[in-house]
């Protein structure tokens, strides 16, 4: 086994809240060193977001980092953040647009000083544009990018209970980053990374913007499902589940099999593929008055039997009983210096040679100020490979 895939590379993270934080994590994960700059009057403000001893919203986006304590404010703190910067790989902020760069900390005055600086940028409408200015949250990501259409009835809206955009955003900036990195590697020089909320989530939904710039056609939520043959039921228990038939007839021949109901595979209305986007709304309702006929259980069992691509739909309690998440050592376990311990979700990747690796909870705020900014301030620029 090697160390980490990002082991030497050091990110300085000006980010708060998901989408910036995120993207650091991730390749804090790879075994990237990440700093995370916090303002000494309370830091990231996810941190107060928590209750008691648990803050899901701060320790999930911040494990692997260490923190330090710098005021933007003050001259000091801008001499002691750009001198650590000085001698990093990669900055990631996600500030609004033109605030940094009032502080001296954009990009083209950073790398004056760093010509290797990989800087990543993430805003929620862009760096330039008639809205680059408005503040961005996630669900105004997912709303403009055209997500949020796809994800609920457009007459009876409601919004999401995860943050999509902002992970996606942070996603998109952790590739780019990872691009820059290699690409530095044959050309000796970093580079500006930017996305936003909108870039990142609507190249996420290309599918139904590319059915739409080709063909006209403005996609719903109902799109997919009529195409795609996806369900969501509940049975005679109550307990929710899906089917995916997708395009292979066998599912659907399985299907049949499964509630006892081969004459519908001569019914004109379902028999061929085409034939059941069309009356999508009438097979549901069919499906729905058999599935209400038996648990849950019992009908994912037949399904599977023939071979049905159908699942449980489960809460968070059932997750983590199931056998193959068990078995997948999804939770990892960790001691806190203060909370005792903490689990936290693995990297979803899996590497033979340079492992992803969880081997420190969020950070304490402020808990490694000292090391960065008292013992290192002699360190030389050349840290960065």
């Amino acid at each position: 086994m090697m160390a980490g895939a990002l082991s030497g590379i050091r990110v300085v993270e000006l980010a708060s809240y998901v989408s910036g934080p995120y993207a650091s994590m991730i390749l804090a994960d790879y075994g990237a060193e990440i700093v995370k700059v916090e303002s000494p009057d309370g830091g990231d403000p996810f941190r107060a977001w928590g209750a008691g001893a648990m803050n899901p919203f701060f320790d999930s986006v911040n494990r692997n980092k260490k923190s330090v304590v710098a005021d933007l404010k003050t001259a000091r703190g801008r001499a002691d953040i750009r001198g650590l910067i000085a001698r990093s790989d990669v900055v990631v902020e996600n500030y609004r647009t033109g605030v940094l760069d009032r502080y001296g900390l954009g990009y083209d005055s950073l790398r004056a000083e760093n010509p290797r600086l990989i800087y990543c940028s993430i805003t929620g409408f862009g760096n330039f544009g008639p809205y680059a200015n408005r503040p961005g949250y996630d669900t105004i990501g997912q709303a403009m990018s055209g997500m949020l259409s796809l994800l609920t009835d457009q007459g009876n809206p409601k919004a999401m209970g995860v943050s999509i955009s902002d992970h996606l955003a942070g996603m998109v900036a952790c590739n780019a980053i990872l691009a820059a990195l290699y690409a530095r590697e044959r050309s000796g020089l970093g580079q500006r990374v930017d996305t936003s909320l909108i870039e990142s989530t609507l190249s996420f939904v290309g599918e139904n913007a590319t059915r739409y710039l080709n063909a006209g056609q403005v996609s719903s939520r109902a799109t997919r499902t009529y195409s795609a043959q996806v369900f969501a039921f509940s049975a005679g228990d109550g307990l929710p589940f899906v089917i995916h038939l997708s395009s292979p007839k066998k599912f659907w021949v399985g299907l049949l099999r499964a509630i006892d109901r081969p004459q519908w595979g001569g019914d004109p209305r379902f028999a061929q593929r085409t034939d059941r986007i069309a009356n999508y709304t009438e097979l549901e309702q069919e499906l729905a008055a058999v599935f209400a006929t038996g648990a849950r259980a019992q009908w994912l069992d037949a399904l599977q039997r023939e071979d049905v691509p159908s699942a449980a739909i489960y809460d968070m309690k059932e997750v983590f009983s199931d056998e193959q998440v068990k078995a997948l050592g999804m939770q990892v376990r960790l001691e806190h210096p203060e909370r005792g311990e903490v689990s936290y979700i693995r990297n979803g990747a899996r590497m033979s040679a340079t492992p992803t690796e969880i081997h420190s909870p969020a950070p304490v705020l402020g808990s490694d100020t000292d090391a960065y900014f008292a013992s290192e301030t002699d360190a030389p620029a050349e840290h960065c490979r």
